[in-house]
């Protein structure tokens, strides 16, 4: 019943915001004299804004179509290098790229919003490295006789894809993924696997969220896991592909980060309107581009969001030393010789300073000379993989840091 109300409430919403974006085309129309005077242009803004907000939303595209190195132009080529039922592996690559470039593998949150949502991460660490990035599939879309998807597949998944691209390849997990990232690592790492990760960064992930709880650490504790299956999981209607499949639809999680900062969304609103209003359409246009890619999401596996409930936010397994995969307890002192680099925003109110830099301390057989820790000082959550601060003053950390660390990984000495 719930997604077939939302897919009601969305059909009738995506009609009117069609009307609303006509209407607001005919008052600003400069053909027509009521778009120069009287309340015309503010009409005409306020239609535009209800319709951009109403507009229903797919996958959006990572269009990134060139880099600039060195004051140079190159074409940037995207593919799917590897296919699998609930996520490709992308490249990202161009000719300007010196023989021996590093090869890193971003690893995409998995928690509602699509690989996009990265697009800023990916540009910047494709002007120097051979870009790969996970790009999960909206569970809604995937045929349910394509089974389930839990965190052991996550693991495996990431696994996978490390084979593929080969030895010697950099990990770079942002947010959610820091935990599975970090697990799958622990597992290459005791079997001396030679596809093993030479680093790992870990960007604002929940390794231990008991350091500096947040908002989002609360809600995920507040309730029994119980109370999360029958209240929030949803079953996929017969009009898409994965009909039938139990899923955390996306629209949950998106209106649950509004409501975090429903206050200020509605202020980013208001100043959108008044941009338009005031024919800034620049501003009201940079404002609608972070909103086209926020507002598009996607549903995860019910069995995955359960999972990263229960083990991630309530029991905390990976700290205590009780995550476990395929019925095996991970040995997290299996890591002993991918570079780690933790790094948290000093103003990140999803992850708490100090619950990515716990990795750190996890590795216990990891030498020091291999573990780093980095606070982007005013820098908030989306800060940490998009922005000027990002491009300017995280990325080069990133980018030193593989430098360092992008010899073969050391043969291990029991």
């Amino acid at each position: 019943m719930l997604y077939n109300a939302y897919e009601l409430q969305r059909t009738m919403l995506s009609g009117a915001a069609a009307w609303a974006s006509v209407g607001s085309e005919l008052l600003s129309n400069p053909k027509l004299p009521m778009g120069y005077f009287g309340l015309g242009p503010i009409m005409a803004s306020a239609l535009d804004v209800f319709a951009h907000a109403a507009s229903p939303r797919g996958k959006p595209s990572f269009d990134i179509e060139a880099v600039t190195v060195g004051g140079k132009i190159h074409p940037v080529t995207e593919s799917i290098v590897l296919h699998r039922p609930f996520g490709n592996l992308l490249r990202f690559a161009h000719p300007g790229l010196p023989k021996g470039a590093p090869k890193l593998l971003i690893v995409a949150p998995m928690s509602g919003h699509y690989a996009t949502l990265l697009r800023g991460t990916v540009a910047r660490m494709v002007e120097s490295s051979e870009v790969f990035i996970t790009d999960w599939a909206d569970a809604k879309l995937v045929p349910a006789s394509e089974g389930s998807f839990d965190l052991d597949d996550y693991i495996d998944y990431l696994v996978g894809f490390l084979e593929h691209i080969g030895p010697g390849t950099h990990v770079l997990a942002v947010c959610q993924p820091s935990v599975p990232a970090y697990a799958a690592t622990a597992i290459m790492g005791a079997k001396e696997h030679p596809c093993r990760p030479a680093t790992l960064t870990m960007m604002g992930g929940p390794i231990d969220t008991r350091e500096a709880p947040t908002s989002v650490n609360d809600v995920a504790t507040q309730q029994p896991l119980s109370w999360f299956a029958g209240n929030v999981i949803a079953t996929v209607p017969h009009t898409y592909p994965g009909a039938g499949r139990k899923v955390y639809p996306g629209f949950l999680q998106l209106s649950g980060f509004m409501a975090m900062n429903l206050k200020a969304h509605m202020m980013s609103h208001y100043a959108m309107f008044k941009h338009l209003v005031a024919g800034d359409g620049d501003s009201a246009d940079s404002t609608k581009a972070f909103y086209d890619e926020y507002r598009s999401v996607c549903d995860m596996t019910a069995e995955f969001y359960l999972q990263t409930i229960e083990h991630v936010f309530q029991n905390h397994s990976l700290p205590k030393g009780e995550f476990v995969h395929r019925g095996e307890v991970i040995d997290l002192s299996g890591i002993r010789d991918t570079a780690l680099l933790a790094i948290e925003g000093e103003r990140d109110d999803i992850s708490g300073i100090g619950q990515t830099r716990a990795a750190l301390h996890l590795a216990s057989h990891l030498p020091d000379s291999r573990k780093k820790y980095y606070l982007a000082e005013e820098v908030g959550h989306y800060g940490i993989f998009n922005g000027s601060k990002w491009r300017t003053r995280i990325a080069p950390v990133l980018e030193d840091w593989m430098a360092q660390h992008s010899r073969k990984p050391l043969k291990v000495v029991a």
